[in-house]
């Protein structure tokens, strides 16, 4: 396969296991970087034997080369998007509830608490597919800053 397989809205599931073998395919690291989250500019600093983040212009070729799979891995989402976009266009009950359904399925285990509450919160069958995604995005950026601010919490710790 030479490009993302297309999005097609009766098969999701189908098209989610397709998709993943194809970044798998690809490259392990950009599926890493897909289901857990970006590279971290991180690398061990020998003197302190800790994890560091470090500066762009001290990092090394082959933190640089990781570093690049969190572009790569949105060019791929980015493709997804658009081809999802395309489906959407042309199938107008495509944010009927069995495709949040089949959506909220297919999610990773790490989004499962924020289905079980979208499930329980939200009335299904008018939820439409965009309201889903807002949803998701705004719990992602809950995540993000809740973890910036343990990590935050961690280097101003006493070591």
């Amino acid at each position: 396969m030479q490009r993302p397989p297309l999005f097609e809205s009766d098969g999701f599931i189908y098209w989610k296991n397709r998709f993943e073998t194809y970044v798998k395919s690809k490259d392990l690291d950009l599926w890493h970087v897909i289901t857990d989250g970006d590279f971290p500019p991180i690398q061990n600093n020998p003197e302190t034997k800790k994890d560091e983040v470090v500066p762009f212009h001290k990092q090394n070729d082959d933190l640089k080369k990781k570093l690049a799979k969190n572009n790569e891995a949105k060019m791929h989402l980015m493709k997804r998007e658009f081809n999802v976009s395309s489906v959407k266009a042309l199938d107008k009950g495509f944010c009927s509830k069995n495709y949040v359904i089949k959506f909220l399925r297919a999610l990773y285990p790490k989004w499962r608490a924020n289905v079980t509450t979208i499930e329980e919160s939200k009335d299904l069958t008018s939820l439409s597919l965009d309201e889903l995604i807002e949803n998701l995005k705004v719990y992602e950026v809950i995540i993000k800053k809740d973890s910036e601010m343990v990590k935050g919490g961690e280097e101003g710790g006493v070591g």
